[in-house]
């Protein structure tokens, strides 16, 4: 795979260990980011990792003159979507703001893609589009019922992407939901930094766990769960990366639109995963059970089997593994270099 693709939110989380599986594989990665989530010290940190000269266009995704004069520059193949606000309880709180950044910027995307002449896209989705699911594990033909605002503002993308490929039968679109990422890069240069207070489970642990002190917060204890916690679908960051690699390639020969869960099959309890970030790090995490948070639900893990039939792609890393690569890069000198 040789060709160049545009990479939104590039030196985010999810989309700096995309630009690393992408030029693992041969392709020539741009990363497209603003950096109001994420620190241009990770561009560096990508080119270590690749040894290749990763090159930066910072800009808003919603900036279109900007995302014209990055088509004219490059030689873009396709595009990875992944720029966007990721926080369930912040969605909550700020409706505008996520509509404005994660629609709007999609539309303005779209809009820059279709001037340029590319209509080859992956986009970043997500498992809270199904809400709480009638059952698990989740099929992609599941209801659609998403109880968050960030969940809804997915289900509106996918609806745009589907409504623009089916205008136009020349567009290849890979709508990939994704389930809980977590974990870091094995060589511990890049993994999950927020900018401001954690707000996924894994990260929370990890700082936590470097500071004896800290007490975590576990949001119910009386969902219809095993152990009355939360069920998640936790996905190593690296697997799921590679899940984009392996829809490109799928994109080459398939036009239209294709739905993906990208999971591994199996649910960890809140409680699970805090026993598994223990084995980790070595020691005990304090936690306390507070009320539930608006968004949530109870229990939700998927069902891969379409894209382990489509991509040829499974995930191959299991909650131990993402915890100890977490654990890794919250202890390394390059996360505690990272700005926050």
């Amino acid at each position: 795979m040789a060709d160049t693709i545009l990479v939104t939110g590039g030196a985010g989380y999810i989309g700096s260990h995309v630009v690393a599986a992408l030029a693992e594989r041969g392709s020539t990665p741009i990363v497209l980011d603003s950096f109001v989530n994420s620190s241009p010290a990770v561009v560096t940190r990508l080119r270590r990792i690749t040894g290749r000269p990763i090159h930066c266009v910072k800009a808003d995704v919603r900036d279109r003159a900007a995302l014209d004069a990055a088509f004219a520059a490059h030689r873009v193949t396709a595009v990875v979507h992944c720029a966007g606000l990721k926080a369930v309880g912040e969605s909550e709180s700020q409706p505008l703001r996520y509509y404005d950044y994660n629609v709007g910027g999609a539309i303005v995307l779209v809009e820059a893609m279709v001037a340029a002449g590319v209509k080859s896209l992956v986009f970043s989705s997500s498992a809270t589009v199904y809400g709480q699911p009638d059952t698990n594990p989740v099929s992609e033909d599941a209801p659609l019922r998403p109880a968050s605002v960030y969940g809804r503002t997915k289900h509106i993308i996918e609806q745009i992407l589907g409504d623009v490929a089916a205008a136009d039968s020349e567009w290849r679109v890979a709508l990939l939901r994704y389930f809980n990422p977590a974990g870091a890069h094995a060589t511990a240069l890049i993994g999950e930094a927020p900018t401001t207070r954690a707000n996924n489970l894994v990260p929370i642990l990890a700082r936590a766990a470097v500071n004896p002190s800290s007490c975590i917060d576990v949001y119910g204890d009386d969902w219809p769960t095993p152990d009355g916690t939360g069920v998640r679908d936790y996905l190593h960051v690296v697997d799921l990366a590679e899940g984009h690699v392996a829809a490109l390639r799928h994109l080459a020969a398939q036009r239209g639109v294709t739905t993906l869960n990208l999971g591994t099959g199996r649910g960890y309890s809140v409680l699970e995963v805090i026993a598994a970030f223990e084995r980790a790090c070595g020691h005990a995490i304090a936690h306390r059970i507070v009320s539930r948070r608006a968004g949530d639900i109870a229990s939700c893990f998927a069902n891969p089997a379409r894209a382990n039939k489509l991509l040829g792609w499974r995930a191959a890393r299991a909650i131990d593994a993402i915890c100890a690569d977490a654990w890794r890069w919250e202890t390394s000198t390059w996360n505690a270099s990272t700005p926050r």
